[in-house]
Formats: C-alpha cells, sequence, structure tokens
C-alpha cells in the first residue's frame, strides 16, 4: 500500500469509530505501530483534527471530512471514458446515473478543468437495444434486492425453457451482458444472455444467503474449472 493511500486509510478508519489503539490501525493496515504513530503525528502536522496520543487511542471530531477530492487531466479522461461506456452499454437507469455523475463532477471541477470533460476524444457507440436494457436493469435489481426473477428463455440450440433463478452477478464482454444466476429448474449455477430472455419479471419472492448458492461459491466454482482446463 502507497503511504498516499494510507494516511487516507488511517483518516477514514478514525471517522468510523470512537478511539482506535495505534495497535488497532497497525493491524488493519498490516504495518506496525511505530509506522502509525509516524503517520498519526505526519497528518496532525498537516492540520488533521486527530485526538488522543500514544498509548490511549486516537480519534476524529464528530462531523469532521476530507476535502474534497480533485481530479488530474488523465483520471478526468477516464472518469469520461468509463462513464461514456456505462451510459452505451449499462441499463437504462445506470446510463442515467452515468449521465449525473459527470453533471456533478463538472460542477465540482475548477473552471480551467470544465472542458476537458467536452475534450476527452474517446467515444463508446451506443449499441445495445432499449428490451436488453430493461432485462439487464430489471435483472440487477433483483442481484441488489434478493428478488427471484423469472422468465422464459432460449438457448443456442433454440431450445425453450422457463425458468425461475436467484440472480447474482452481471458480466458484460465488450459487446454483451451475462445474467449469472442460480437456476431452481436445473438446480444448479446457470448464466443467461439477457437477450435470449423473454417475460422476464422481478418476483416477490426473496431468497437469503446460502453457502453453495451463492456468488462466492459460482466464482470458486469457474475458479475450479479454469485450472482444470
Amino acid at each position: 500500500m502507497r503511504r498516499a493511500d494510507r494516511l487516507f486509510q488511517i483518516v477514514q478508519l478514525l471517522r468510523g469509530r470512537r478511539v482506535v489503539t495505534a495497535a488497532d490501525l497497525a493491524q488493519e493496515l498490516e504495518v506496525s505501530a511505530r509506522t502509525v504513530y509516524r503517520d498519526v503525528a505526519d497528518l496532525m502536522a498537516s492540520g488533521v483534527p486527530i485526538e488522543g496520543e500514544a498509548g490511549v487511542g486516537y480519534c476524529l471530531p464528530r462531523g469532521f471530512d476530507l476535502p474534497p477530492l480533485m481530479f488530474d487531466e488523465d483520471e478526468i479522461g477516464a472518469l469520461v471514458l468509463g462513464m461514456r461506456m456505462v451510459e452505451a452499454w449499462g441499463s437504462r437507469t445506470l446510463a442515467q446515473r452515468a449521465r449525473s455523475v459527470l453533471a456533478k463532477v463538472e460542477t465540482a471541477l475548477p473552471e480551467r478543468l470544465r472542458p476537458r470533460l467536452e475534450a476527452v476524444a474517446m467515444f463508446v457507440p451506443p449499441d445495445l437495444p432499449v428490451e436488453e436494457r430493461d432485462r439487464v436493469e430489471l435483472f440487477r435489481q433483483g442481484v441488489d434486492t434478493r428478488h427471484k426473477v423469472r422468465f422464459a428463455y432460449e438457448d443456442r440450440k433454440g431450445a425453450q425453457s422457463r425458468r425461475t433463478v436467484r440472480p447474482l452477478g452481471l458480466a458484460f464482454w465488450g459487446t454483451t451482458w451475462t445474467a449469472a444466476a442460480w437456476c431452481e429448474l436445473r438446480s444448479d449455477f446457470r448464466h443467461f444472455v439477457p437477450q435470449r430472455m423473454t417475460g422476464l419479471e422481478l418476483l416477490d419472492e426473496t431468497f437469503e444467503h446460502e453457502p453453495g448458492r451463492d456468488l462466492d461459491a459460482l466464482m470458486e466454482k469457474v475458479a475450479r474449472e479454469q485450472e482444470g482446463s
């Protein structure tokens, strides 16, 4: 971890708790207590209002917040490109959020840097049909709220089936999305292509975290398959 990142993390840890000892900070950051003492002293010297002392613990006054972060020109370029990708290939809701993020960034930038938002010459042509955007958005809602999803599905060979699934995640592959889920019909993990879904609906029925049927278990299965290939 870079020292700048460590200093930032110390402030974040102090914001989230009442009193934190140097030993706790050292364990969290995987550094020595001596390093923590030195970092805290430097933060205090730079004006961060840390209260406390070595051997007792540290805290920050209630309501303390960091000053707003500033972007350099390369970071602005990365941000704009990322938001353009979300706007072009994300769901309609995510596209709206991407535009909102850029608008907020523009208002926060100093006047001299605002033209950079429009000057980024990297573009992402929109190529995701409205229907597919809506399916991605509904599936994403299922992931976020842990509501089951039901839909009709046609596989590559044209076989049709009716699926009720536990939505676990979404992956974007540059030109298309895939939806990862625990399929109740197959009693196993399955990946679905949203453009092959029809009649997609978010059910009232929810599901709880269940080891062996969650995203962690799916990722472990994928890792094992890759090792064996």
